[in-house]
């Protein structure tokens, strides 16, 4: 069986997680770690039982150790790390935002055409069976006439953005902010399952540090309204939903779906309807939340595949040119908009 070698950058909490799920995928072989500091690389290789390590990006990617490489560093990096990976013919597989903007989305997508490598982002959800459910129960609902989605989670680093202390979470210099972090979980499916929207419309609360708190996003397409609510500074348990003339699809957690349910029109009953529980489309799923990206995105590598038809560029694309209107209406700035 041919593996993957990959190599990471990024040694916080989401890398652990990914390696996780992507352990799961036999295919998969973890050979390298690259960080900041070579302390901070022999902890994380120890703990992972890496075999190499680099404290620069820019031999790791020349590496002929490596095949393909996952980066989580902070956002504002994502461009940059990615197209010098890609110039050495790496794989890359880049967790979310894909970028600070369109404009470097699209640099990054035409570095995996210049170089024949595959690039994917690492949005979990859209490529997990239960959003797949979603995808191929959309006919039942017939005519799409609502998408409605809500990902507001408190922040704990909010807590100490109230002491005066600013972490990373709340930092444009880094490309942050509350729709950069959770917003993107709910404008990704909507751009998977609709396009890109005819107009957007948003508010929401920015914060003294030029980061964005929480928002609310309306968007138009033909037929249809799509609403997205997203905070750091505040919680929701509102699911999702996808309303058609004929049915709805329900969601309970739009960056996580694990329970989704049909439930077709009832007949019109004055108001007196018999609520009904709808039908259970969602499996309980076998894997590890982050084995699908990693499988998804080993799949692309050994079929010679540049990009996913789930986790499209254009999908990617799409995204990140919504938010950047979001942001622009917000009057969120990063300097990575400048360069």
């Amino acid at each position: 069986m041919k593996k993957v070698r990959f190599g990471v950058v990024g040694t916080n909490f989401i890398t652990d997680w990914v390696i996780a799920g992507a352990h799961e995928d036999e295919r998969f072989e973890l050979v390298a770690v690259c960080s900041r500091t070579r302390e901070r690389g022999e902890e994380f290789a120890a703990k992972h039982n890496i075999p190499h390590i680099f404290t620069s990006l820019e031999e790791m990617a020349a590496s002929d150790k490596v095949d393909a490489i996952y980066i989580a560093s902070p956002n504002y990096m994502h461009a940059q790390q990615s197209i010098l990976c890609m110039s050495h013919g790496k794989h890359v597989l880049c967790e979310k935002p894909l970028a600070s903007n369109a404009r470097e989305a699209a640099a990054m997508i035409a570095a995996s055409e210049k170089y024949g490598v595959a690039l994917m982002e690492a949005m979990k959800s859209t490529l997990s069976p239960n959003f797949l459910a979603v995808k191929e129960n959309m006919n039942r609902i017939g005519t799409p006439r609502r998408y409605f989605a809500s990902f507001c989670q408190y922040s704990s680093r909010y807590d100490k953005y109230k002491e005066g202390i600013v972490l990373n979470a709340f930092r444009p210099e880094l490309s942050n902010g509350a729709m950069m972090d959770i917003g993107v979980y709910t404008i990704y499916p909507l751009v998977a399952l609709f396009g890109r929207p005819n107009s957007i419309s948003a508010q929401g609360v920015v914060l003294e540090s030029g980061a964005d708190g929480q928002g609310a996003v309306n968007m138009q397409y033909d037929g249809v309204n799509a609403t997205v609510l997203y905070s750091k500074i505040a919680n929701s348990h509102l699911p999702a939903e996808i309303e058609g003339e004929d049915g709805n699809i329900l969601i309970d957690r739009i960056q996580t779906p694990t329970e989704v349910r049909f439930y077709p029109r009832q007949a019109p009953a004055s108001g007196q309807e018999k609520r009904v529980d709808g039908e259970l489309l969602s499996k309980l799923e076998s894997h590890n939340e982050y084995y699908y990206e990693a499988a998804e995105f080993i799949n692309l590598i050994l079929e010679g595949r540049r990009e996913s038809q789930i986790n499209s560029h254009d999908t990617s694309l799409a995204t990140m040119e919504i938010i950047d209107e979001v942001r622009r209406q917000l009057g969120v700035h990063y300097p990575a908009d400048e360069q």
